[in-house]
């Protein structure tokens, strides 16, 4: 029997990427869901409501799909952030994380064919963020990149010659944990493999 065609509940083009590099084909379909309806304050619960309100918002629309919800978060001294608003906070942000340590944390949801069975999972990874000068994080901001990504800052682009390095999942840091995904498809019955 044929895999189920895979829905990705995200407009990142990070997470998208990620599935293509494992030779995973989604679908594309940006969920409309409201984030801001959801406000903990715990940063693993507000990542998992997240990912599971996106993949709830966009299983109706593909009854007969896997449909991948994700969300992630940057922990950092105790306070959540998401993607920085203006390149100001951003600038701000990089002043009080160079040279620390904070954690990015994604949640992840997968609703099979159905909706028989939704599984909903976290990922932490903790992020070692060298000692960045100013002009270097003026120069990284003023590129945009930093503007479009939880806690201001990816893993995959230019600002990976600014972590030291990672302790956990590395894919996690992009958006999402494959190693992760693949231990819940074989949840929901699935090989990783079936996708290909």
């Amino acid at each position: 029997m044929p895999a189920p065609q895979f829905v990705l509940a995200s407009a990142s083009p990070a997470r998208r990427q990620l599935l293509l590099n494992a030779g995973i084909q989604p679908f594309v379909s940006p969920s409309k869901f409201d984030e801001d309806q959801i406000t903990l304050s715990d940063p693993e619960a507000l990542v998992k409501a997240l990912s599971l309100g996106k993949a709830e918002a966009v299983a109706p629309l593909f009854p007969n799909a896997v449909v991948l919800g994700c969300d992630s978060v940057l922990a950092f001294d105790g306070i959540i952030y998401g993607k920085p608003e203006t390149p100001e906070a951003a600038i701000k942000r990089w002043w009080q994380m160079r040279g620390k340590v904070g954690e990015l944390v994604t949640g992840h949801t997968l609703i099979s064919p159905k909706a028989t069975k939704t599984l909903t999972r976290c990922q932490v990874t903790r992020v070692h963020f060298g000692w960045v000068s100013d002009r270097e994080i003026e120069d990284y901001v003023a590129t945009g990149e930093p503007m479009n990504c939880a806690g201001a800052f990816t893993i995959d682009g230019r600002g990976s010659a600014f972590i030291e390095r990672l302790e956990g999942c590395h894919t996690n840091v992009i958006g999402l944990s494959m190693p992760m995904l693949r231990q819940m498809l074989g949840e929901l019955g699935y090989r990783v493999t079936d996708f290909w």
